[in-house]
């Protein structure tokens, strides 16, 4: 299927690894022109060169700039290097796992700033541009958390929480939706990444198993007997961002291998 998104612009957040490199090799293989944003440098470059690689001869090309997108320098920055995309892929690494008695204030403003405002700063900064030229797509990837929360991640619960409860509204304005603008939720389960093995490896030391005991014990909790992987995550990610999905906003996509029991 083709997406009809070659020769587009589109930046992707959090993309030196996981899902947000999953997201960013889905697209520049559609003939995308991403920048990819990550704080660390080198293996952000390294990540470039690889969806360089990946792009193979389908027009799409990867452009890499270091930077904390969580703040108001960070953004200035990107947007430095290009004003307006077509294409908005927003992620951050979520809060460490803990005790909420051990959150001070200093934690929960740090949690909202990374995975709800930083996300609402790069709507802001660019959805009048994209209503302007009659196409954008926004996908924030958030987590499975947001629909089945889980006990040891209340600082993600609550901040991805809010940025769901704003998305909600913002995406079904009709000065945006009517004029091309989807903005959805993409919402992970357990998916190999390093931010699964961090999690789990919190759970082992808490319980005194080894790793490799717990995650067998989350894989056997999800029907798909697997966890997911950062390409077939990617590839939701660009169908969201194609001409198909235009009839699609304001939605939270799950992606976790069935194991949310909910019917809604």
């Amino acid at each position: 299927m083709d997406l009809g998104i070659a020769g587009r612009f589109a930046l992707v957040c959090g993309a030196s690894k996981g899902l947000g490199y999953g997201c960013a090799e889905a697209l520049v293989r559609e003939g995308v022109h991403v920048l990819i944003v990550a704080r660390g440098a080198e293996q952000l470059e390294a990540a470039a060169e690889r969806l360089r690689a990946a792009a193979g001869g389908s027009g799409g090309s990867a452009q890499a700039i270091a930077a904390d997108i969580t703040t108001t320098e960070g953004r200035a920055a990107v947007f430095d290097v290009r004003r307006d995309f077509d294409i908005v892929v927003t992620n951050a690494g979520g809060p460490p796992p803990g005790d909420f008695r051990d959150w001070d204030r200093d934690a929960w403003i740090k949690a909202v700033d990374a995975n709800m405002l930083t996300p609402i700063e790069l709507i802001k900064a660019s959805v009048d541009g994209m209503a302007a030229r009659g196409f954008g797509r926004i996908v924030n990837i958030t987590s499975s958390s947001v629909k089945s929360p889980i006990d040891v991640l209340g600082l993600s619960n609550g901040a991805r929480s809010g940025l769901t409860g704003f998305v909600a509204g913002v995406a079904r304005t009709s000065r945006l939706a009517a004029q091309g603008v989807t903005i959805n939720n993409l919402l992970p389960g357990a998916f190999d990444t390093d931010r699964l093995r961090g999690t789990m490896n919190g759970a082992a030391q808490k319980t005194g198993q080894s790793i490799e005991s717990i995650m067998d014990a989350r894989r056997k909790g999800i029907p798909a007997q697997r966890f997911g992987n950062p390409a077939e995550f990617g590839a939701i990610c660009a169908f969201l961002c194609s001409v198909h999905a235009g009839y699609m906003t304001g939605q939270n996509i799950l992606a976790d291998g069935g194991a949310y029991p909910g019917t809604y």
